[in-house]
Parts: structure tokens; C-alpha cells; sequence
């Protein structure tokens, strides 16, 4: 990024950028003087606005990592220390090892010791992460390596060891409350009902929280305690605050009962969990947050012995749509370049259904898909029953990123040691599921004497440990 003519606004901006980073970075002995000079630098960064904001981003991240000169001067010296003995070649590694920390990294820790600092390096981490894919050339490299350097040291500092569990309820303080309220995206809350409802009986709410940002919920995670699992999210956000949610209820008090019974639960139901600053993007947070919270119901409630979630399936008809259109754009070629999406019997179903050849189905299939209107006729909905939880199947299990599960939601939750257990059909009609997931969702349960073996088999051997139906669904596809 130029600097710009000598004498230019911008050439004078670039030098009052340096002028403060380099007072800021100057040797003192005081730490009174240097938490002036971090707080200077915070001060300075708030009052810019966005476009000056990635001129100070870039400038600190070009011009104050790593001394190439100072690292090479050092390594070329290491095959002599070697030579002088033990003593002499570990001094010159701990000096190597000292010249590859970066000098921003000295900046990010002054600033951690101010109050509110560790929120301004977490939002200031937002805007790296922001800048990164607009910007090109050698530039967005050291922004790239800035941003690893301050996810390491947030990583240490958000450790799960410092972290607080909180349970948010009805009367905990209002501005929590909002705050969870306005940060629920993936099941949105319409009202204060809604969120009285969703803190109230049958219901947990469990944040983590750190220290140095009070008041402020970085992971918030929604559970349901029901008497079975559940298969359908309008059971648990719209319902009646009761321990109902898979349709398979053997006991249930009335709708309108707050004491909750204990005889009703014996699952938990993870249906909703967020992460709130994206700042803290790679920073291990919700795996820690639902094993906290494993602990917790089952010391609360010993009677729960089963734990699943409930979860969406973005990008599922994205996905989906882009078959139907690759099939489109192939299908005056030979089979073999068409996507082979459908069995002849769905194929069969499809048609009379929609009321179309078999030459009109996909282009009849997309626009449907597109406006979610298959959803508003009986008939449609139910031809589109079978093939659609095939494919979703295909989907999680089959679609791959790298030898990991495409889909981001169900990484997490394998990564975590689930088992993907169930697809479930209509299970969020909402526009928001409609048009994500065609309204379907799926059970990920966690086993808790296998989560350990299941997440070494993801991780390490790329394996994805799922129930009997769902391969079963996942065979019967054709890639």
C-alpha cells in the first residue's frame, strides 16, 4: 500500500500512524507509562474511520512483525553456536526464538492489561478478519499472519480453565437478557414471550463469559429438557413451555404448569448454540461450552441419559441447487455428464406430483425449489419427501472438504464426538429452514462413553461415525 506524495494528506496520515506505533512500541521501565502509551493507541484506532482503519491495520501488520534481517543474521550463526557447546547453542536459539516473535505482539499484550483491552484486540481481530479477503498482494499476507498471531493469543487467553458458566434465566440482569435475545440467529425470537419462554421451564440457557469482558456472553448455547428426541424445532421454540418435543411424550404436564417434573425428563436437546464475537473466529469455545453443560443437567437432573441436538443444515439447498442446475446445464450431453440426482421410482413420484414430463421435471423442480413453493401442496410435499432426505443424507455424509464434512454444522458437531443420528423431515418450516435446509434438520447424539473415540476417528482419520439409517440413506445415493 503506497504512502502516498510527500507532503499529502495521506503521507501525513501513514506518518502519524508510525509516529504513534513507534511511541507505543519504545522501551520504558514504567507500567504506568506503557499502559498510557497502549491506551493512546486505542484511543488513536477508535476515532478512525473504516477506511483509515486498514491503512493503521496494514501499516502495523507490513511494518511491525517480524525483523527478517535481525532472524537471519541469527539463524546463520546457529551452525557455529553448535560448535561452542551446549550452552552457546541454546542462547542462540532462545535469541532466534525471541526475533521471530513479532513487534505488534508486544502492542497486543500492553493492550490486554487495559480495562475493556481484551474486547478492543477482540473486535480489533474483527476487522482484520473483515480486511483480509479485500485486500491483494504482499499486503494481505502479513494481515493473515497478524491475525494468527492474535488468535494464539486470545486461544490462551479465552482458555476454558478462565472461562465463567452462567445460566440466564428471567431474572437475570436485562441487558444479558437482551443480548442473548439479539444474538439468536439461528431460530430467531420474535418477543419478550418468546424469550421468557425460552428461559423459563423445560428450558436452559447457558452462557460462557470471561473476566476481562463482563456482562457480555461469548458462546450462548439453547437446550431443551424433553422426555424424548426431539424431531421437530417448532416443538421447543413455539410450543408451550413443556417437556414435549419429539411427539412421543409418555408423560406431560399441562401447558401451563412451571414446576417442571422431573418423572418428564430424561433428554437434553441442544437446539440452538452461537457464537457471539466473531473476533474470536478458531477460538475453541462451543465444544467446551455443551460439555459444561453436560455436567451441569446431569448433576441437576441424573434422570437425563440422553443428549442430542437438534440442528439446521445450511447451505443443504444451496447444494441441492446446484445439482439440479449442473443437470440442467448437461442434459442435451450424454448421461454421464448429467448429475444423477434422482431414482427412477422418485423420478416416477416426482412427475406426477408436479404434473410434468420427465423432461420438464428439473426445470420445474428448480423453480419450485427457489420459491420453497413445494411446501404449499400436499402432494408435492410428499413426493418431495423421500428423495429430499436421501440427498440430505448424501449431503452430510458423503460431501467432503478436504477429507471433513462439508456441511460447517455438522463439523462441529463430529469434531465434538457426536454420532450423526437422524435426518428429520419438516422439522423447521420457518422461511429461515425452508430456505436453507428445505426445511429439513438433523439429530447429531452424543454418546458420552464414545464422543472421545468418535472425535479421534473424525479428526484424525477423517471418519464419520453415523447411525443405521442414515448410511443406509447414504448408500442408496449415487455419486
Amino acid at each position: 500500500m503506497g504512502m502516498g506524495e510527500p507532503g499529502s494528506p495521506l503521507a501525513a496520515f501513514y506518518h502519524s500512524i508510525h509516529d504513534k506505533l513507534e511511541e507505543a512500541l519504545a522501551p520504558t521501565a514504567s507500567s504506568v507509562a506503557s499502559e498510557k502509551k497502549a491506551q493512546s493507541v486505542c484511543q488513536f484506532y477508535s476515532t478512525l474511520i473504516p477506511q483509515d482503519k486498514s491503512i493503521f491495520l496494514t501499516t502495523l501488520a507490513a511494518n511491525y512483525g517480524v525483523d527478517n534481517h535481525k532472524v537471519h543474521q541469527i539463524s546463520s550463526s546457529l551452525s557455529s553456536a553448535q560448535d561452542r557447546g551446549v550452552e552457546t547453542l541454546l542462547r542462540a536459539q532462545e535469541k532466534l526464538r525471541q526475533a521471530l516473535v513479532p513487534r505488534y505482539q508486544a502492542l497486543f499484550s500492553q493492550i490486554s492489561a487495559l480495562d475493556s483491552g481484551v474486547k478492543f484486540l477482540v473486535d480489533l481481530r474483527t476487522d482484520i478478519l473483515g480486511l483480509v479477503p479485500s485486500t491483494e498482494g504482499p499486503d494481505v499476507h502479513y494481515l493473515k499472519t497478524m491475525n494468527s498471531c492474535l488468535r494464539d493469543l486470545l486461544t490462551l487467553w479465552f482458555s476454558v480453565g478462565i472461562l465463567n458458566l452462567e445460566r440466564i434465566t428471567w431474572e437475570s440482569p436485562c441487558d444479558m437478557v437482551q443480548k442473548i435475545s439479539s444474538y439468536e440467529v439461528v431460530h430467531p425470537i420474535r418477543n419478550w414471550l418468546d424469550v421468557k419462554r425460552r428461559v423459563g421451564s423445560y428450558r436452559r440457557c447457558f452462557v460462557f463469559t470471561h473476566n476481562s469482558m463482563p456482562r457480555e456472553p461469548l458462546v450462548v448455547l439453547n437446550t431443551a429438557l424433553t422426555s424424548g428426541i426431539s424431531n421437530s424445532i417448532q416443538s421447543i421454540v413455539q410450543s408451550p413451555q413443556s417437556p414435549s418435543g419429539s411427539g412421543q411424550t409418555e408423560k406431560s404436564p399441562p401447558s401451563e404448569s412451571k414446576e417442571e417434573d422431573p418423572e418428564c425428563i430424561n433428554t437434553a436437546i441442544f437446539y440452538s448454540i452461537i457464537s457471539t464475537q466473531k473476533g474470536l473466529q478458531g477460538v475453541e469455545l462451543g465444544n467446551y461450552l455443551i460439555k459444561r453443560v453436560v455436567r451441569e443437567l446431569q448433576y441437576e437432573y441424573p434422570s437425563i441419559t440422553q443428549f442430542s441436538s437438534l440442528s439446521p443444515i445450511p447451505g443443504f439447498r444451496d447444494w441441492l441447487m446446484g445439482r439440479v442446475n449442473s443437470h440442467l446445464h448437461h442434459e442435451d450431453e450424454d448421461d454421464s455428464r448429467r448429475s444423477n440426482l434422482f431414482q427412477p421410482s422418485e423420478v416416477c413420484d416426482l412427475c406426477e406430483a408436479l404434473e410434468c414430463s420427465e423432461s420438464s421435471m428439473y426445470k420445474t423442480l428448480k423453480k419450485l425449489l427457489a420459491t420453497n413453493a413445494w411446501i404449499q401442496n400436499e402432494r408435492t410435499t410428499e413426493a418431495f419427501k423421500r428423495p429430499l432426505i436421501r440427498l440430505c443424507a448424501r449431503y452430510l455424509y458423503l460431501e467432503k472438504h478436504r477429507g471433513f464434512a462439508l456441511n460447517p454444522v455438522a463439523h462441529f458437531h463430529l469434531k465434538n464426538g457426536a454420532v450423526m443420528w437422524r435426518i428429520n423431515w419438516l422439522a423447521d418450516v420457518s422461511p429461515r429452514g425452508l430456505t436453507a435446509s428445505c426445511g429439513l434438520m438433523v439429530n447429531y447424539r452424543y454418546y458420552l462413553d464414545q464422543t472421545e473415540s468418535n472425535s479421534e476417528n473424525y479428526m484424525e482419520r477423517q471418519t464419520i461415525t453415523a447411525a443405521e439409517q442414515v448410511l443406509l440413506l447414504a448408500e442408496q445415493t449415487e455419486r
